[in-house]
């Protein structure tokens, strides 16, 4: 008995060693006390709210978290990881950044280059959704427009332009055109023939019809008026309203015709009218040349258009800004790969891309989740407030065809877009390339944009980095943790022994 208690004590022997560490690591809690705890927590809270501290003050400064930046372009690029969206060094001009921060009406409206026909368009959406595509805020403005070009002070002296003149101030659309009959009835009267193609006729070739009668009608006015246009004041405001009527004609004819498919048609009536009318850039017709050229995929004179209105003098749009990224994304986006480009850097060509689409995004930010379908498209409104979501709607409506016609540039523009912000200064205010984004554009929006079905878009805000909610997290559940140990010591060293022995 004695020698196999001895046996059994040899077999045993290595128990001890086995769970030495065990029993190390009970005896080294044991000897823990209270106030070890809490020293332990309270310094975990320190340190993790000093850190929390520095990663606010740098986002506020720089818009971007430091542990995050450190990981992402040290430590990422040595675990093979790939940033699609890192932004690339851009070379931009001063006069470009200088010429937009003049003092400029921030909030300004525009007509939309490329509205929509309200009877052969507007109203058959209304039709078969029941839904109206328009505001009454935005058919407000189209009204002043249609008083502001079509009638004048001498309106008496044409009795079917006083008809018309009270017509443009009619809110109901029905007394609109009962009065437009009514003008016709006694003279073939261009203004009257405008109101019926845009809001009576139901198709475009309806209207295109109406419209050939009504430049029949105002090209007559006009030649007359122009005799005499320096006899007097009033002649002159009757021929400026004449300028206007034909003007307003020439370019929904080639709307018509680009709607109808008769495209090349359609770029020489904006050629011509461009040439025969330089100064009435207020219509923008560049805009609806620029889109007509870019579905025939005529991209070098695409290119000589841009070359003459993508100038520091001018005021820029979303069609100028997005079409030059456009074209220079088309040059090197079918070979584009995000991993060979992170592996072996940006050509000259890509980076030239990259900036243009930067470029763009600071103009509009709105538009990449239309091009993207990341954001379901609305019919545009009649007017566009510049860099905001209905500037957008507007633009995307037109052009996501262009942009899905170029193999691979909307791939270019998803690994991209995304990085401008972090090459915008913050606070956003403070603008980059352009001069600062308006703070006013959602309201305008609001506004111009049928909010019943259609969720406004607003400036993209840059949201706090992950580290810098770790961190607060981190830091609100240690101090917690501080605070029990403090008032409960005992309890928590049990709790503390518990986990440790657990793990």
């Amino acid at each position: 008995m004695e020698k196999r208690s001895q046996g059994d004590q040899h077999l045993w022997a290595p128990a001890p060693a086995m769970f030495g560490t065990e029993s190390s690591l009970s005896m080294f809690l044991n000897t823990l006390t209270p106030k070890f705890y809490v020293a332990l927590t309270g310094t975990s809270s320190l340190i993790s709210g000093l850190i929390l501290i520095f990663e606010w003050w740098y986002f506020r400064k720089y818009g971007t978290s430091f542990i995050e930046q450190v990981s992402v372009s040290h430590l990422r690029p040595l675990l093979g990881g790939v940033d699609n969206s890192s932004p690339t060094n851009s070379s931009t001009s001063n006069g470009d950044a200088d010429s937009n921060r003049q003092s400029v009406s921030e909030c300004k409206v525009w007509r939309n280059p490329l509205n929509l026909f309200r009877g052969a368009e507007y109203n058959r959406y209304t039709w078969v959704t029941g839904r109206e595509p328009l505001t009454y805020y935005d058919m407000n403005l189209s009204a002043q427009d249609h008083q502001t070009f079509f009638t004048c002070d001498s309106d008496h002296l044409r009795p079917a332009d006083a008809i018309m003149q009270k017509a443009w101030r009619e809110r109901n659309p029905q007394a609109r055109v009962s009065a437009a009959h009514e003008a016709l009835e006694l003279e073939d009267c261009a203004t009257a023939y405008i109101l019926l193609a845009e809001e009576e006729a139901t198709t475009i070739m309806e209207a295109e019809k109406l419209f050939k009668q009504a430049l029949k009608a105002g090209e007559g006015c006009y030649r007359r008026s122009q005799q005499l246009q320096h006899h007097g004041a009033q002649y002159e405001a009757q021929h400026r309203r004449d300028t206007n009527v034909v003007v307003y004609i020439k370019r929904r004819l080639a709307m018509c015709s680009r709607k109808l498919g008769r495209t090349r048609e359609a770029v020489k009536m904006m050629r011509d009218l461009m040439k025969e009318f330089p100064l009435l850039s207020m219509f923008n017709i560049h805009e609806n040349l620029l889109e007509s050229l870019l579905e025939l995929q005529n991209y070098a004179d695409v290119q000589a258009v841009l070359a003459k209105y993508d100038d520091i003098s001018l005021p820029k749009s979303a069609t100028i800004c997005y079409t030059a990224a456009l074209l220079k994304a088309r040059a090197v986006s079918d070979k584009f790969s995000p991993e060979a480009a992170s592996r072996r850097g940006l050509s000259t060509a890509e980076m030239n891309a990259v900036e243009a689409i930067h470029r763009a995004v600071e103009f509009n930010p709105h538009v990449p989740k239309y091009l993207l379908e990341m954001k379901s498209l609305i019919l545009p409104p009649e007017h566009i407030l510049k860099r905001g979501d209905s500037e957008a709607i507007a633009y995307a409506f037109f052009h996501l065809q262009h942009w899905k016609r170029v193999e691979g540039a909307l791939n270019l523009l998803h690994c991209t877009w995304e990085g401008t912000f972090r090459m915008i200064p913050y606070p956003l205010e403070k603008g980059h390339l352009f001069y600062p984004y308006p703070i006013c554009t959602e309201t305008a929006d609001r506004e111009l944009l049928p909010t019943v079905f259609h969720e406004v878009s607003v400036y993209p805000k840059k949201e706090l980095p992950f580290f810098i909610l770790f961190t607060a997290g981190l830091c609100s559940f240690t101090a917690m943790l501080a605070l029990l140990t403090h008032q409960f010591p005992e309890l928590m060293g049990v709790f503390a022994k518990a986990v440790s022995l657990w793990n």
